[in-house]
């Protein structure tokens, strides 16, 4: 493995970095947008499915009232 000197790591950084697209702040606003919807759908679906659950366990256990 050859070892490159501190300075030689730095320009390789600097050089990879400037081959990055970065996304904008209307694309990063949308996709945080996004995030939170999902987030909101996953909860929602996974509470309806723990109440379904909650439902048929209390009336199989016979603790249902």
């Amino acid at each position: 493995m050859s070892r490159n000197n501190p300075l030689e790591f730095v320009r390789q950084v600097r050089q990879e970095l400037s081959k990055v697209t970065w996304p904008t702040r209307k694309e990063t606003i949308v996709s945080t947008i996004m995030v939170f919807i999902m987030v909101i759908l996953a909860s929602l679906f996974f509470f309806v499915v723990d109440q379904i659950f909650s439902f048929g366990v209390k009336n199989i256990l016979g603790l249902g009232g």
